[in-house]
């Protein structure tokens, strides 16, 4: 893409120029008024020549200040004092004998400096100007009684000549030159956009990505580095003081393709390194990325179940219908008078029926994870149905549950993934409980901003240190009859309503799970 031509006036270059050009004009006129004279300056004319003198220092520094080009514009400037400069120039010839002052040598060099500062056509008109008084200047003298031999006229002309060969090839530089000054401001522009494109992506980048100088110390560091390796900021630091084994990775191994798992930071992430560029053999600095494999493998591991989620939930399908009829079947062998073998095998089918169908509900709360319809509970009123229909073996199992629930205290969520959230919670609570009265209690609490906190506790013996990172996973369960997927769809359901679920840490002075639900509340309507 070709670049347009930049205007001179904008260039610093071309105004630093004009500010040198404007002191070699200044450093002239002075010298014509201090010892003009005594180099034979004006001596035809003295009165004419220091009033041209005097008359030039003004000049100059009347268009000298920064502002003339403000008020007068730069092109304009730059035309009157090239055309001040022939006159003066001229003037001064005039009085001191012709172009053998040598006045025209002074003419050249303006000329020259106009071109370069301006570069446009006004600097052919001041050659043309200067061109004219030179030939009428020898023409006079060649007309007087002290003029000139016949080949000064030689001379003049090429004196002529040369400064239209001067000023067009000063025009021509000073062309090319905003030509390139042009082309440089759009590359930078463009190079400016580029890097900001790069600086955001590399920013926006998941792996981290840190520039390590030869001497071991970080360069540049993306958001993402610094998160992976569990630091603030990164940058300046060595990268030994960051992380040891990262840095001695680094040192010892070369450039590869595929790079090597490693543990790393604070929070002892599974991390795939690669390093690219220098070498432990070469100076210059080298590229380190980081990729999270948690982050790989847990979305896997969410591509991996909802594929089988679609597959079971097909299959749950499937299975019901002849689920529906062995029920049923046992149902009617339960109303049969039959011996106790008969009814306690009629049991065993019931039980495990509702077994496979309290599985298959979960399976198929998977698909249901987005329809959500949230509205606003009365969390109290709320929990006591739920109590209510977990306490219908009796008064004993009803005093296992204990609500603390402020009156007015309201969840904005879907009414059946509440139900559903609660009751494994609970469910689970129950299982793992000493069974005494008040061993599951439930609790809420406003903490400002909107959000609500649900608490579930037990008195059991609480959660395993080696189970807690695997508790919400699908499939995980230390119940011989679980299904390993109650934690996982509570949390799932809890996510899909923009609530989270949590487990907290063990406290000594309470034993027992503890499950925190946080959500958002709102005004009941």
């Amino acid at each position: 893409m070709k670049a347009a031509p930049m205007e001179a006036g904008s260039d610093p270059a071309r105004r630093r120029a004009l500010r040198y050009l404007n002191l070699f004009r200044l450093i002239v006129a002075a010298l014509f008024l201090t010892v003009g004279a005594r180099i034979g300056l004006g001596a035809e004319a003295p009165k004419l020549f220091w009033a041209a003198s005097l008359a030039y220092v003004l000049l100059i520094l009347a268009l000298g200040f920064p502002d003339a080009a403000h008020r007068i514009g730069f092109g304009r400037l730059m035309a009157l004092q090239g055309f001040v400069d022939i006159i003066v120039l001229s003037i001064v010839m005039w009085t001191s004998g012709g172009y053998r002052s040598g006045i025209p040598v002074l003419m050249m060099i303006v000329l020259a400096g106009s071109g370069l500062v301006t570069g446009g056509r006004a600097v052919l008109l001041m050659t043309a100007l200067a061109t004219i008084t030179v030939l009428l200047e020898n023409g006079w003298r060649a007309l007087s009684a002290s003029g000139p031999e016949a080949g000064d006229f030689f001379q003049v002309a090429l004196t002529c000549i040369s400064f239209f060969g001067i000023a067009i090839m000063a025009r021509l530089l000073a062309q090319r030159a905003l030509v390139n000054a042009s082309l440089a401001a759009a590359r930078a522009v463009e190079l400016a956009q580029q890097e900001a494109i790069n600086a955001y992506i590399i920013r926006d980048m998941r792996d981290g990505i840190i520039v390590l100088r030869a001497d071991g110390v970080v360069r540049q560091a993306n958001p993402s580095a610094c998160t992976l390796l569990g630091q603030a900021d990164i940058e300046g630091r060595p990268l030994a003081d960051i992380d040891a084994a990262l840095a001695d990775y680094c040192r010892l191994a070369g450039t590869g393709e595929f790079g090597q798992m490693m543990t790393l930071g604070q929070a002892r992430r599974l991390l795939r390194c690669r390093v690219a560029g220098g070498s432990s053999r070469t100076e210059g600095d080298k590229l380190i990325y980081l990729t999270d494999l948690e982050d790989i493998q847990r979305r896997m591991q969410q591509i991996k179940l909802a594929s089988l989620g679609r597959l079971t939930a097909s299959m749950a399908h499937e299975i019901r219908n002849p689920l529906s009829a062995v029920t049923q079947a046992a149902e009617l062998l339960c109303e049969e008078k039959r011996s106790d073998m008969q009814a306690r095998l009629a049991r065993i089918i019931n039980d495990n029926a509702r077994r496979i169908e309290h599985m298959i509900r979960n399976v198929l709360a998977l698909g249901r994870r987005e329809r959500t319809q949230p509205e606003a509970l009365p969390l109290a009123e709320f929990v006591a149905e739920l109590l209510d229909e977990l306490g219908l073996r009796g008064e004993r199992e009803r005093a296992i549950f204990r609500a603390d629930i402020p009156a007015g205290l309201t969840l904005e969520i879907d009414r059946a993934h509440l139900h559903q959230i609660l009751d494994n919670l609970l469910t689970n609570a129950r299982r793992y409980c000493s069974g005494e009265p008040d061993a599951v209690r439930v609790s809420a609490e406003d903490v400002g901003k909107g959000q609500v906190n649900v608490h579930v506790r037990d008195d059991g013996p609480g959660v395993a240190g080696q189970s807690r990172a695997h508790l919400f996973e699908p499939f995980f369960t230390s119940h011989a009859k679980g299904t390993g997927l109650g934690l996982y769809i509570a949390r799932e359901l809890a996510e899909a309503n923009g609530f989270s679920l949590e487990l907290l840490d063990d406290d000594t002075a309470a034993p027992g799970a503890h499950f925190i639900l946080t959500g958002r509340s709102q005004p009941q309507t």
